[in-house]
């Protein structure tokens, strides 16, 4: 043990620590540099597994021109953060004063959260401990929010330095794996080295469990415990009026009218209407649930002194205790309940911890409407903790969101009828996940651990309202993406399809292109076949290989444009002599082409003789003339011709099982491709279309199919958003295109598990609660 460390040494030992944090995981990033790059060059050198190819091609030629940048702007802003906090701008944001803060730095704020809590998950110990130690030096004051010590102030640095070296949010999901797992060891130890010197300073050589279950608050930089500090105005806060007339203020309030009359007998003509994008799997049902929870709120807005739009913020102190989380040791701790043993005994204690803060608040809220915002809440994630279909330890994470959502709820009580609120929509989300047919067969270890990590941002920034939802529930659909599709099998199918997707999507698109453009052109009508049927499918073929602007591409292009003018006549000189020069050219290219698509050459032969031959019409003049600048207007439209393609999944592929299977490689007796059945696909409610291409990936539904009930999860969208894989407890897939899943679920062949979302359905069991106790409501 070393011998105490002299009182006016302790200022320089304590910044001498930071110095070193600073300069080791600076020479972390140094080789953390070359291990992003070799990650990157590795999925170039593998394409297939990555969805967006020209991302990454960018990404990995300005990471080869910025990387130094990066690391020189990053080990800056960390220099900056060893300064006080008054001398420098920048790091978290102080929670003192009201103010605005843009997309990009929230978003930033996020993803640095994540990263943190990843190396908290990895290194907690070290990190609490080196907290632990550096603040005994200085205990009269608590460490600042800025303070270079806390993980997540590193990590933020180093993610605003990448979005200022001109990298996108898209293009850091590239790297997000690899960084994460370098900074997770190496961040370890860098906190244990700065932990063992301090140890031979004799500063806390030894910390006792009891210390370190202390949690003080994160100083904020006014000086004042976080709990203590005033939130900010949420954003959106100014459309309040436009989101919902609820008032949560004093003044005479409404009284509420006793049984289930009281819930039906007011209108609400200010409350908002629901969007007409709003998905459900029964909007009139959602409609008229949502519709109740409007009348009740509105019967509990004052009716005197203010205008019916009126809104007033929530109390201060009520918002000030939601701030604050419950002492470490209960459910809220970061001990991840949800690992624990007997998942199903804390579930009751998680209920009763939930009830007994949900009354504490409602004595501090201010008027009617607080409280009935609180009763309500209280009783949706009720009946969710008590939705036994959902696995135990995923239902204890479920109920930590109650506080965040009755925070947002009481800010802007739109959060009750907007089925679109990004709040519901993730919760709902993620609960037909794993409200399935069949929920013991899945393996939810990734899928609860996606959950948690969901939750656990939501608690760190409460203050952003429904951004940080927003957030959340995009990454959550990218988590999807990949987990459904993480079988062998499932991975295999999915590529394969996304390619001969890719190919006849476009080969339709550029039929359908080319024969607009050449419509009013006097082409030969085996010229016209020849580029519909034949040459439409090379240029796409050639798209999908090299892309739409790519030199062999528009080659392709311009060949199109050239068998035009030269199938026309040609009765000048010059004209000819131009066919002539250029005609070695155009017949090889000609060749090329059909050689991309794999023609025999018996059958490329029989098209050259075709072209030959009306060619040589064209050269006699027995053809007609195409004017020059029809023929330019054309090779400008073709140059650009994926800039007119539409993408509403109306038309069917050509696909069957036995072409996939082909292209696999492999038995695909276990695929079915859904090609028959619901009728016609030509006349389709755009409505049903709509459904069918907002449908959530994880959802479980009913498959009709040859006279049998199968219980299917749907696994994969393919991108272009035409081809959607189904997949069955028992290991058969279906394949069905966009068009005829729009008729099945027309016609009652495709059905949701769950005739309603969770948290619609949570409402509705809130709102009979009510109905047949509202004494509840204002208790």
């Amino acid at each position: 043990m070393g011998s105490p460390v002299p009182v006016q040494h302790m200022a320089q030992l304590a910044a001498h620590i930071r110095q070193r944090l600073v300069d080791e995981a600076a020479q972390s990033m140094v080789v953390q540099l070359e291990v992003v790059a070799l990650h990157l060059a590795s999925l170039l050198r593998d394409l297939s597994t990555t969805p967006e190819p020209k991302l990454l091609r960018d990404t990995l030629t300005l990471y080869q021109s910025q990387k130094k940048n990066w690391l020189e702007g990053t080990v800056k802003a960390w220099q900056a953060a060893l300064k006080p906090a008054s001398l420098h701008p920048g790091g978290l944001p102080s929670f003192g004063t009201l103010e605005l803060v843009s997309t990009e730095t929230v978003e930033n704020q996020i993803l640095a959260s994540r990263i943190a809590l990843s190396v908290m998950e990895a290194a907690a110990s070290e990190v609490n401990d080196l907290r632990k130690r550096l603040k005994s030096i200085n205990p009269q004051q608590e460490l600042s929010a800025q303070d270079i010590v806390h993980p997540e102030v590193l990590a933020l640095a180093m993610v605003e330095q990448w979005g200022q070296c001109g990298f996108s949010l898209a293009s850091w999901q590239l790297v997000n794996a690899v960084v994460q797992q370098h900074i997770n060891a190496q961040w370890r130890e860098i906190y244990a080295h700065c932990n063992a010197e301090l140890i031979a300073q004799g500063v806390l050589p030894v910390i006792t469990p009891d210390e370190r279950a202390i949690t003080k608050p994160v100083a904020s930089a006014a000086g004042k415990p976080a709990s203590d500090v005033q939130l900010p105005v949420a954003p959106g806060a100014d459309q309040r009026q436009a989101d919902g007339p609820v008032a949560a203020t004093g003044g005479v309030p409404g009284r509420l009218k006793q049984g289930s009359a009281g819930f039906a007998e007011r209108g609400s003509p200010a409350w908002p209407v629901l969007s007409k994008g709003a998905s459900s799997n029964s909007p009139a049902r959602d409609m008229g649930v949502l519709d109740r929870v409007g009348r009740l709120l509105t019967d509990l807005a004052p009716v005197q002194n203010f205008p019916p739009t009126f809104q007033q913020a929530p109390s201060e102190r009520l918002m000030t205790a939601l701030a604050q989380r419950p002492a470490q040791g209960g459910f809220f701790g970061d001990g991840g309940v949800a690992d624990q043993p007997l998942p199903e005994l804390m579930l009751v204690q998680v209920a009763g911890q939930l009830q007994q803060r949900s009354a504490e608040l409602k004595k501090l809220a201010s008027n009617d409407n607080e409280k009935a915002i609180i009763e309500l809440i209280t009783l949706m994630f009720q009946s969710i903790l008590q939705e036994d279909r959902i696995p135990p330890g995923i239902r204890v994470w479920f109920a930590r969101l109650q506080m965040p959502v009755l925070s947002l709820a009481l800010a802007n009580p739109a959060f009750f009828n907007r089925p679109e609120h990004p709040a519901r929509q993730l919760i709902d989300h993620m609960g037909s996940c794993v409200l399935g047919f069949d929920a013991s067969a899945i393996n939810s270890e990734d899928l609860e651990a996606e959950i948690k990590r969901v939750v656990q941002v939501i608690e760190q920034y409460p203050e952003t309202g429904e951004r940080v939802y927003q957030r959340v529930y995009e990454e959550f659909k990218q988590f999807l993406k990949s987990f459904l599709t993480q079988k062998a099998a499932t991975k295999k199918v999915a590529g394969v399809v996304q390619q001969v997707e890719q190919k006849e999507t476009l080969a339709i698109q550029c039929t359908i292109e080319l024969r607009n453009l050449i419509k009013d052109m006097p082409v030969r009508d085996d010229i016209r076949d020849f580029l519909y049927k034949v040459w439409s499918e090379v240029i796409a073929v050639a798209s999908m290989r090299h892309g739409g602007q790519h030199e062999a591409t528009l080659a392709l292009k311009k060949t199109a444009t050239d068998l035009i003018w030269a199938a026309s006549a040609k009765p000048s000189r010059e004209d000819r002599a131009r066919v002539i020069a250029e005609l070695p050219g155009l017949l090889q290219s000609l060749r090329a082409g059909m050689s991309l698509l794999g023609l025999s050459e018996v059958v490329q032969d029989g098209h050259m003789k075709l072209i030959s031959d009306i060619l040589a019409d064209a050269f006699l003049a027995k053809t007609q003339a195409i004017d020059s600048a029809q023929i330019q207007t054309l090779a400008e439209r073709l140059v650009n011709l994926e800039d007119f393609f539409s993408n509403d999944g109306t038309e069917e592929l050509p696909l069957d099982a036995q072409s996939i299977e082909d292209l696999l490689g492999i038995d695909a007796s276990d695929l079915e491709v859904v090609t028959s059945g619901a009728g016609e696909v030509n006349e389709l409610d755009a409505v049903m279309m709509a459904w069918a291409q907002n449908l959530s990936l994880g959802a479980w539904f009913t498959l009709n199919y040859q006279d049998m009930a199968i219980q299917v999860r749907y696994e994969w969208c393919s991108p272009l958003g035409h081809l959607h894989l189904f997949s069955s407890v028992v290991g058969r897939s279906y394949l069905i295109q966009t068009a005829r899943m729009a008729a099945y679920l027309g016609a009652g062949l495709l059905r949701p598990q769950e005739e309603d979302s969770l948290t619609v359905r949570a409402t509705r069991d809130a709102l009979t609660r009510l109905e047949a106790n509202p004494e509840l409501l204002l208790a």
